[in-house]
């Protein structure tokens, strides 16, 4: 799929500016900048339920922590 939209950035940037050597260089930027975001947006859900297990670990440590300093002050 992610080479689906590299190949449809490709040809529709070389057909707005023209088969030459500036038109081949936006094309392949064009293609680049594509893939780039394609590529971090998969890393991103693959990544995600690690992300989400690290923000609950530190939600609970945050929790038991302000517990702790809850009782170290009350018993004082």
């Amino acid at each position: 799929m992610i080479e689906f939209l590299f190949l449809l950035v490709f040809a529709v940037v070389l057909v707005g500016t023209g088969v030459s050597i500036l038109g081949l260089a936006l094309a392949v930027a064009a293609g680049f900048v594509v893939m780039a975001v394609a590529g971090m947006i998969g890393v991103m859900f693959k990544l995600l339920p690690w992300l989400l297990l690290i923000a609950v670990a530190v939600w609970f440590y945050r929790e038991h922590k302000a517990e702790q300093a809850h009782r170290k002050r009350y018993y004082r």
